[in-house]
């Protein structure tokens, strides 16, 4: 049974940083390309950050790059996702799943974990 599992959301004032956990379970974890999604009051979830099944190549939307950074430990088939200089427009909830093409066509999803950076 798969299982996705993210946390270490949380308030955080503008300019702040966190970083955000994805405990998976029921993959074969380094096969798999990963990402990290958002969805913010009001909008549609979005792609934020990938990494694909390398481990080493990453793509990031525009309103991120640089700011953000995908990561994961295999050993503990865990993804990751490091925010610095957070904005206000970062709110809302975080989601790791992997990344496909047609991702917006993904059933299954975890809890994700709220991000709110205040201004």
């Amino acid at each position: 049974q798969v299982q996705l599992v993210e946390s270490g959301g949380g308030l955080v004032q503008f300019g702040g940083s966190l970083r955000l956990s994805c405990v998976t379970s029921g993959f074969t974890f380094r096969r798999y390309p990963w990402a990290w999604y958002r969805q913010a009051p009001g909008k549609e979830r979005e792609l934020v950050a990938t990494l694909y099944s390398d481990g080493i190549n990453t793509n990031y939307a525009d309103s991120v790059l640089g700011r953000f950074t995908i990561s994961r430990d295999e050993s503990k088939d865990t993804l990751y996702l490091e925010m610095d200089a957070l904005k206000p427009d970062d709110t809302g909830v975080y989601y790791c799943n992997t990344f496909r093409l047609d991702w917006a066509s993904i059933a299954d999803w975890g809890q994700g974990t709220q991000v709110t950076v205040s201004s």
